[in-house]
């Protein structure tokens, strides 16, 4: 059976990009998904558990001001833990994943479940094409369950971008 991950990897393969992952509430779940491809080595540069503010901060170049006004949970967090992936590992794409996989933590305006995932591409120098994108999704379930939708939805969302 192919995976997402195995697809991923064949079309990062095929165009000969490169990935570097930064995660939060996955804790190093995502990294681990896409190296148990085997040949991952072709594609795969680093992966990097940013669990606190300060490693966020420190490993990504996330702003303090960020982390400060919006929490780490939260769009424009995830959007600078992308870049930050992509940028420090000099990779095409980044891809970075914080929440709150539970079972506390959660607010009436972020809830346990509540995560995001943003991806970041480096288009040619001069090129004008770089990006990145995030998207905000509420999963159901135990802490480990978050944890796997996120996963999944992280290697769904890079799979859609690298192939459109």
């Amino acid at each position: 059976m192919t995976t997402q991950a195995d697809r991923l990897g064949d079309e990062l393969r095929e165009r000969e990009e490169t990935l570097a992952v930064a995660e939060s509430c996955t804790g190093g779940l995502l990294g681990a998904r896409i190296t148990g491809v085997p040949g991952a080595s072709d594609y795969f540069d680093r992966g990097l558990a940013t669990y606190a503010y300060g490693a966020k901060e420190q490993l990504l170049g996330v702003d303090r001001e960020a982390l400060d006004e919006h929490g780490a949970v939260s769009e424009p967090v995830a959007r600078q833990m992308a870049r930050g992936a992509r940028d420090t590992a000099d990779v095409t794409w980044g891809v970075a994943t914080t929440g709150i996989a539970g079972p506390a933590g959660g607010t009436e305006e972020t809830p346990v479940g509540t995560v995001y995932v943003g991806v970041a591409y480096a288009g040619p120098w001069g090129s004008g094409s770089s990006y990145a994108t995030v998207e905000r999704y509420e999963f159901d379930g135990d802490r480990d369950a978050v944890r796997e939708q996120t996963v999944d939805r992280a290697l769904a969302d890079l799979l859609t971008e690298v192939t459109r």
